[in-house]
């Protein structure tokens, strides 16, 4: 893989990105160039202060990314690029979000360990978006996807044992699991399908969005979304970094990246440990920049990406040789097995008082409530125009509407004695949700 790299330092003083801010790289597969330039449309002008030395980008074709060679092709950081540049204010919070992982990492261990306490189960939303019969991953597939997550992150994943010995490889506090919950309350899966007419995306996000061919995302507060499509542009995924908008919060990975995928070299699920590990605010290991910095104290300093199956030690930037087997280089699946102590205690920031990922660690999105039926004839009138009798909301702990998209109907107001105010909703088709201790009841109404 050919990169050319602009290292972008850090400026304490300001409140906005300069020039001289962030670490930015454009990596290309052989002759396919990822470029963000779509991206930024109306934007480009806010980001020309910032791009005043970057070579000319050529845009490739879209094309279908069965098999890569050489690289592994991420654009998160053209997509991270492209934020910045399309909302300035983004540039504050990232600034705010980097200095409470460092307050945390100047903390002793105890304290940081007492800060972040067990291990944090994040639940998952897999939307599979297939425009094609091979593109529809099945359970089984995203089961296992899951499971190469868990074991990647909890350091039990077997080639863990083939770190070198000057390098030690470091379990995290994160796991994952399918949601059991959708946003409404109801029993899930965790996986949502969506046929598409798209054939191949991009990085512009459209795979987020349902009125754009992809599939909405679930609130990030409470789920962690990851969309599995077919990524043109020789792209293997990209992530966004917390802080980001939440309409896009997530990682995208292509379809055959996934264990038992037809990605040549790339279909051992480790393309979502990858952008996982960006979601969870982690860089490149080459700070993407040549000699960078990813920010994390015990990664070793090194030239750049690595791709294929480096020999170690590969001796750059005065190192001991690079660290190619982290999860957050381009090395192949079967070559990168380990994170570090330091890229751990940077995802635990996130979830300690004022982390940006804080809400998740009360998430209930991964905890199967108990259903129980309901008669039709405890919900009544039905349909109705302004109030809506619900026999199971007497006595319970909270009452709420939600669309048939699983967003909260705030408008909707309940009285505290059974009765549903639904005058000001608009009409169509709701759930009602009741909630008393471990039991979850959904009953579903028509506003005329």
């Amino acid at each position: 893989m050919h990169c050319q790299n602009i290292l972008l330092a850090w400026q304490p003083n300001i409140n906005f990105l300069t020039s001289t801010h962030h670490p930015i790289t454009h990596c290309y597969m052989n002759k396919l160039y990822i470029t963000a330039l779509a991206l930024l449309g109306s934007a480009a002008p806010l980001l020309a202060q910032n791009t005043q030395n970057r070579p000319a980008t050529r845009v490739a074709p879209i094309k279908e990314a069965a098999t890569l060679l050489n690289g592994r092709a991420c654009a998160t950081m053209e997509v991270y690029d492209a934020q910045l540049a399309a909302d300035p204010a983004m540039a504050l919070r990232m600034k705010e979000i980097e200095a409470q992982t460092r307050k945390y990492l100047s903390q002793p261990p105890l304290i940081q360990r007492r800060a972040t306490g067990a291990i944090i189960t994040i639940p998952v939303v897999v939307h599979v978006v297939y425009n094609t019969a091979a593109q529809n991953v099945d359970d089984a597939m995203v089961a296992d996807q899951i499971r190469v997550l868990n074991e990647d992150f909890a350091k039990t994943n077997a080639d863990a044992s083939q770190t070198p010995s000057v390098f030690t490889a470091s379990a995290t506090s994160v796991q994952f699991v399918l949601a059991k919950q959708d946003p409404t309350g109801a029993a899930t899966t965790g996986i949502v399908r969506r046929s598409t007419k798209t054939r191949s995306f991009s990085s512009n996000d459209f795979v987020k969005y349902t009125s754009k061919g992809g599939s909405d995302a679930w609130p990030r507060d409470k789920y962690l979304n990851v969309w599995l499509c077919n990524l043109g542009q020789g792209l293997l995924g990209y992530a966004q970094f917390p802080g980001g908008p939440a309409a896009t919060d997530g990682v995208v990975c292509l379809y055959s990246s996934v264990p038992g995928g037809t990605a040549t070299n790339y279909n051992s699920g480790r393309t979502a440990t990858h952008e996982v590990g960006h979601w969870l605010n982690l860089r490149h290991i080459w700070g993407d920049a040549s000699c960078g910095n990813d920010l994390v104290d015990d990664t070793p300093t090194q030239q750049t990406s690595n791709g294929g199956c480096p020999v170690f030690p590969k001796v750059t930037c005065g190192n001991q040789g690079d660290m190619s087997m982290n999860y957050m280089d381009y090395t192949y699946d079967r070559c990168m097995y380990m994170f570090t102590a330091g890229q751990s205690s940077r995802m635990d920031a996130l979830f300690t008082t004022g982390g940006a990922r804080a809400s998740l660690v009360t998430s209930t999105g991964g905890t199967a409530l108990r259903q129980v039926a309901t008669s039709a004839a405890a919900l009544y009138p039905n349909p109705a125009t302004d109030v809506v009798n619900v026999e199971s909301a007497r006595g319970a702990s909270r009452v709420s509407v939600y669309d048939m998209s699983g967003h909260e109907m705030t408008q909707a107001r309940y009285n505290g004695n059974g009765q549903v105010q639904v005058s000001s909703l608009p009409k169509g088709l709701y759930y009602i949700r009741t909630s008393n201790g471990g039991t979850v009841t959904h009953q579903r109404f028509e506003k005329e």
